[in-house]
C-alpha cells in the first residue's frame, strides 16, 4: 500500500513513516520540502494520486487556525475528492475543554466530518515528552506547582504511531469515524511527574505548591479532563517512568 504521511519529518510523523516501511509498505513523507504545502493546497492532488491512505501528523501550534484547522480541512477536502482514507491524530478530552488549542483540534475534527470523505480520527492522550515539558514548566527551583489535583495519562509516541498505521493499513471506513481512544498504562499526578523528572537529573524531590482552580481553564486542568474515562480507551506502550529512564539526564524541547 502507498501511505502518505503529512509532517513525516516530525517526531510523530517520522515514527509513522518508519512503521509503515517496517511493515513492508511504501511511505511518502509530504511537506513543503517535497513540494506539498497544506496551507495553500499546492502539491496535494499530486501526492494523493494513487495513495491508499494519508496519515495527517502535520501541525503548527504557533500559527493559530492556519494549519490546525484550515489546512486540515483543505487536506480533508482533497482526500475526499480522491477517495483516499484520511487518518487524523487528535486529543482525548477536547469536547468540553476551554484551552484554545484543544478548541482548534475539535474544529479540525468537525471539518473532517464535514468534508464527507472516508476518515478515521484517533484521539490520544499527551505524549511522554509533552508531559515532561509540562512538569518542567510548572517547576520553579525546588517547587513544583499543581493546579488542584492535576493529573495526566501520558502515552508513548511509538504506541500512537503503531495505532495510526493500523488504521491506515486496515479497512477503509465509508465516512467519518472515531477510532477507540488510546492512552498510556497509568494515570500520573503532575507533581509525581515533576518528582520523577528532577530525580532523573539528580536533583532532590520538589516541594509542592497547590494553586486553587480559579476560572474555566484552571478547573478543566484540575479536573484532568484529558484523562479518558475508565474502560473508554485502549491502553499500551511504555509507562512514563520507563520512557524517562531511556532519556538523557537533561531533557529539552517538547
Amino acid at each position: 500500500m502507498r501511505i502518505v504521511v503529512t509532517g513525516g519529518a516530525g517526531d510523530l510523523g517520522s515514527r509513522v513513516v518508519r512503521e509503515v516501511t517496517a511493515r513492508g509498505h511504501q511511505a511518502v513523507s509530504a511537506s513543503r520540502r517535497s513540494g506539498v504545502d497544506l496551507t495553500t493546497g499546492a502539491g496535494l492532488d499530486g501526492v494523493l494520486t494513487d495513495a491508499d491512505a494519508v496519515v495527517h501528523c502535520a501541525d503548527d501550534t504557533s500559527r493559530g487556525d492556519d494549519v490546525t484547522v484550515y489546512a486540515t480541512r483543505r487536506l480533508a477536502d482533497a482526500a475526499a475528492a480522491h477517495g483516499t482514507h484520511l487518518v487524523h491524530i487528535s486529543i482525548v478530552g477536547i469536547d468540553d475543554h476551554p484551552l484554545s488549542y484543544y478548541r482548534r483540534k475539535l474544529r479540525a475534527e468537525q471539518g473532517i466530518a464535514a468534508a464527507g470523505g472516508p476518515a478515521s480520527v484517533l484521539r490520544a492522550t499527551q505524549f511522554h515528552s509533552l508531559t515532561a515539558f509540562f512538569a518542567r514548566s510548572l517547576t520553579v527551583g525546588p517547587f513544583a506547582v499543581t493546579i488542584g489535583d492535576m493529573a495526566l495519562q501520558p502515552v508513548d509516541t511509538d504506541f500512537v504511531a503503531q495505532r495510526l498505521v493500523d488504521l491506515a493499513l486496515g479497512p477503509m471506513p465509508t465516512a467519518y469515524a472515531r477510532a477507540t481512544d488510546v492512552a498510556g498504562p497509568e494515570v500520573v499526578a503532575i507533581t509525581e511527574v515533576a518528582r520523577l523528572v528532577r530525580t532523573h537529573r539528580g536533583a532532590s524531590a520538589p516541594r509542592t505548591v497547590r494553586l486553587p482552580p480559579v476560572g474555566r481553564l484552571m478547573r478543566a486542568v484540575s479536573e484532568s479532563r484529558t484523562v479518558p474515562a475508565a474502560g473508554s480507551a485502549d491502553l499500551g506502550g511504555r509507562t512514563f517512568a520507563d520512557w524517562l529512564a531511556a532519556q538523557p539526564p537533561r531533557l529539552s524541547g517538547r
